[in-house]
């Protein structure tokens, strides 16, 4: 791999990374109506399969039901965010029915991001703090790969992979 093209997988991870950790935990903590916007859907992965979550031990079988236990079962969370880290998997990943965009642009990449942090659950002035640990493998949004990442709420990346686990 040549130097400028490993500086621009790691820009462009790091950048999509903070992002996703921004735009992933504010939808946690306040818009849980937009949680499955942030998972690939099954018609882009391969064999049609569902995204694997895993949330606290327990498989969630899809992104729909993964909202829906945020909007109906769990209080009200509030989510701080101490340190998250990403590395970058696969330099050459390609979404199935997309074309591979150029190299330079590092989008052809698959994304591991690393968080930790606290959760409160319900009243933030009662709950007890609880220390978290979770792990996205983020890839390219196909309808962003196919160019329309200039429509409204269209991300660049999405979770095709978490797992999810209170440590404390």
């Amino acid at each position: 791999m040549e130097d400028q093209e490993h500086v621009t997988l790691i820009k462009v991870s790091t950048n999509a990374s903070q992002y996703f950790v921004d735009s992933y935990y504010a939808a946690l903590n306040g818009r849980q109506n937009t949680i499955a916007s942030f998972y690939m859907p099954p018609a882009s992965m391969p064999g049609g399969s569902l995204p694997s979550i895993s949330f606290n031990g327990t498989q969630i079988p899809t992104a729909a039901e993964m909202q829906t236990m945020f909007e109906q079962q769990i209080p009200q969370p509030h989510y701080e965010v101490q340190c998250y880290d990403c590395h970058v998997v696969n330099p050459n990943y390609i979404s199935e029915g997309t074309q591979a965009r150029p190299a330079k642009t590092g989008k052809n990449m698959t994304i591991l991001v690393a968080v930790s942090g606290y959760v409160k659950y319900g009243n933030p002035k009662e709950a007890q703090p609880r220390a978290f640990s979770e792990s996205f493998l983020l890839v390219p949004n196909p309808a962003a790969a196919a160019g329309q990442q200039r429509m409204k709420n269209v991300k660049e990346w999405l979770i095709q992979t978490q797992t999810f686990r209170i440590v404390v």
